[in-house]
């Protein structure tokens, strides 16, 4: 009777291992590029964390884009390509495995590359982003010496680009204003308001943020 316990209790612990995590993708021109490329099937707001945490290298250019959320996950990305898109908002500061940068061409106002592995960057090009200004990142002074902006060099920026490591807010509060909360899950996609553990609050723009309440 006391193996037979103890094999039945195993049996959640087993099971819980099993669950496919899913990164939220509100953007249906971001994933079905992801679905071309192999990394999902159904067109669904959703991904496979699974299919994307080790993606080294991703190439998303001339997708009429407007919201990468979602990359948060690629956190083996170490080369992103995604220039020629519709993208006003790029926080990368998730990404810390990323050496190159091509966002090119976007009407981008708010840009985060403070990721912690600034140093080791090869590749940033945010040339014809011509709304943005402050470009986040580890070490503005750093950055500032080293990131010599050039069409010959491997670093090319708009004149009016500068680095912070604390960027203005008027970036941000313009890509979060104004929006309505949809709906709150749990790790699994279960909708859910219980607290003591995180939370996804999935907003109308296509804006997810991460919550722990303790109670």
């Amino acid at each position: 009777m006391k193996k037979l316990l103890l094999i039945l209790l195993c049996f959640p612990i087993i099971g819980f291992g099993q669950f496919n995590f899913k990164t939220y993708v509100p953007d249906d021109n971001f994933e079905q590029a992801l679905i071309d490329l192999g990394y999902d099937n159904v067109l669904d707001d959703s991904v496979l964390t699974s299919n994307i945490n080790g993606v080294a290298s991703l190439s998303v250019a001339d997708e009429g884009i407007s919201d990468l959320t979602g990359i948060e996950d690629f956190i083996g990305l170490v080369s992103l390509e995604c220039e020629d898109n519709s993208l006003t908002f790029l926080d990368l500061s998730n990404n810390s495995n990323l050496v190159d940068l091509i966002c090119a061409e976007n009407p981008i106002s708010y840009l985060n590359m403070n990721n912690g592995n600034n140093s080791n960057i090869l590749r940033f090009w945010s040339l014809l982003c011509f709304n943005l200004t402050c470009i986040e990142v580890d070490d503005p002074i750093w950055s500032t010496n080293n990131w010599i902006s050039s069409p010959q060099s491997y670093f090319w920026f708009e004149p009016q680009h500068y680095f912070s490591n604390n960027c203005p807010p008027s970036a941000i509060e313009e890509h979060t204003t104004n929006k309505e909360l949809l709906k709150v899950t749990d790790l699994l996609g279960r909708e859910t308001k219980q607290t003591n553990q995180p939370l996804f609050y999935i907003y109308d723009d296509g804006t997810v943020e991460k919550r722990t309440t303790i109670e």
